[in-house]
């Protein structure tokens, strides 16, 4: 019982969990409730969020090639722009719970086919217009349009019908999936005023703060949603985003005060930034994934033997040790680590194997020009260095990789799903269907390995309407081999989120869904 109100106490501490949601759980576990009352309250008085003043953030991953649309978001400002302005109809917890927002309540058909949620009542858009039922279905159904080319496509594609009823919007799924609202969680479908049909880049949601100024590639400037719904987020008057790409010019705002956090610490400097008097470097664990992507329907890259030959030949242990400094794990060449619940860790991991690699490569039949790899500072940290190690472990083996040079500026736009062969990252997903869905599913248009799969998308969306646990990991377990044997997908480590924090912003926790609180990090924090 200890451990499970440690784990309650650390919940409301990080204002997860209501005083209403503690009182009733410790009570049913036998706690008096004086006694639950005091425990809550040393809790509150622990952590009291301060209200006011500017929290600005020194973020890695804005471009001027940035839009407000949710729909476009793919790097790390977009997301975390999209994440302070934008509301979904829910969020995820850091242990993995539902956080109701938009919907207060979700309900599902025995079959998890039907899913009805319940929209709030009293949430305002920015524009002080009440958020109602028809703009969460307009909003869904503007993500199933291909010409959107928004991330959540492959998930809305899944709802074969949606329908407004008073206060209550139901969908109706092809196939059931007991996970939908951990889907709806995605940072992409920001409920937006009749959907964003009228105008997507307008900036106009229900978040905890509206969009003031926005200069893409420069800086964001948001004020306080005054009718905000939620009292208990958003405690700055003003948040700001300034983009600073360049991990020296970043980490220098941070000691210097000009910011109050940043992402992306380079682990090369962490132990350095640890020094600072004033700055705390917050070292989360979770499912973030530095990869190397080949479309398999473009040659060299559609011969899977070519594939296999450098998926052999990659030393991951080499990228961890030198990359993160030991801050992540070796990836296996799928998306799904331990921290997702169904995980299987009988896979076995693959190694380098220079042997190995040279005879797959000698079977494929390449004709030996060079392999061209693409790589820009700023597609993860230390990707530059990441990719020359992978060209000198696969040169050993005899693969001519070379590394090509991109700029950073548009990367995300012209070179990320573009170029056949390219380094690039996923901050990962809440569930597995959901990183799936997102980034492999044949339909999804964030495929970003062009990879197309039946036996693959069939396990999908069996596991989706799967009830029993054992026959859903064991679905998840085939898909993790498909996909690491066959797909364009290669996964050498998964990091952990490396963040500076300056000691006067209060209410800091760490969330394994993504780096930055989840991208929540300037609504959520205060200054002290």
């Amino acid at each position: 019982m200890t451990d499970l109100l440690d784990t309650m106490l650390t919940r409301a501490r990080k204002g997860v969990m209501s005083r209403r949601e503690f009182m009733a759980r410790t009570t049913a576990m036998g706690v008096s409730a004086g006694i639950a009352s005091a425990l809550y309250g040393k809790v509150a008085r622990a952590d009291e969020p301060k209200k006011g003043g500017v929290i600005r953030g020194g973020i890695y991953g804005g471009e001027s090639t940035n839009s407000l649309d949710p729909a476009l978001a793919a790097s790390p400002v977009p997301v975390i722009t999209c994440s302070t302005w934008g509301e979904m109809l829910c969020d995820v917890t850091p242990d993995g719970g539902l956080d109701m927002r938009v919907a207060e309540e979700a309900s599902s058909s025995p079959d998890a086919k039907v899913w009805t949620f319940k929209i709030r009542q009293g949430v305002e858009f920015h524009n002080g217009k009440t958020v109602t039922a028809e703009d969460v279905v307009a909003t869904l159904k503007r993500h199933t349009d291909e010409k959107s080319q928004s991330g959540a496509l492959g998930i809305v594609q899944g709802i074969a019908e949606m329908k407004a009823e008073g206060d209550k919007v139901v969908l109706t799924l092809t196939s059931g999936n007991s996970d939908l609202p951990y889907l709806l969680a995605d940072y992409h479908l920001g409920i937006q005023p009749n959907g964003g049909f009228d105008n997507p880049t307008e900036g106009i949601g229900a978040g905890p703060y509206k969009v003031e100024t926005f200069e893409p590639g420069v800086r964001t400037v948001f004020t306080k949603h005054a009718n905000y719904f939620d009292s208990s987020v958003g405690h700055a008057d003003q948040v700001e985003i300034l983009v600073i790409n360049d991990n020296t010019a970043r980490t220098a705002a941070l000691q210097s005060g000009q910011v109050h956090m940043i992402n992306r610490v380079d682990p090369k400097i962490s132990e350095l930034l640890k020094g600072s008097p004033d700055v705390a470097v917050k070292q989360t664990a979770g499912r973030g994934h530095f990869v190397f992507i080949m479309h398999v329907d473009k040659a060299p890259f559609d011969n899977n033997d070519l594939r296999m030959a450098l998926k052999l030949g990659i030393n991951r242990q080499e990228m961890v040790d030198k990359i993160l400094g030991g801050l992540g794990s070796r990836g296996n060449d799928f998306p799904i680590n331990a921290a997702y619940p169904l995980f299987d860790d009988t896979i076995p991991q693959r190694e380098y194997d220079a042997a190995a690699a040279a005879d797959y490569y000698k079977k494929s039949g390449h004709d030996g020009s060079p392999i061209i790899l693409r790589a820009a500072p700023g597609a993860f940290p230390g990707a530059v260095d990441a990719a020359n190690l992978f060209a000198a472990s696969a040169n050993a083996a005899g693969i001519p990789l070379q590394v090509k040079l991109e700029p950073d500026d548009g990367y995300w736009t012209n070179v990320w799903n573009v170029e056949p062969f390219c380094a690039s990252y996923w901050g990962g997903r809440a569930v597995q269907d959901q990183m799936y869905t997102t980034a492999y599913l044949s339909t999804a248009d964030w495929n970003d390995t062009k990879f197309k799969n039946m036996a693959f998308d069939e396990l999908l969306i069996a596991a989706r309407a799967e009830l029993d646990l054992a026959k859903k990991k064991a679905d998840y377990s085939q898909m993790a081999q498909i996909l690491r044997d066959e797909g364009g997908l290669i996964l050498p480590m998964f990091n952990d989120f490396v963040e500076g924090v300056r000691n006067e912003i209060g209410g800091w926790y760490d969330d394994p869904n993504g780096e930055l609180i989840n991208g929540r990090a300037l609504s959520r924090c205060w200054l002290t």
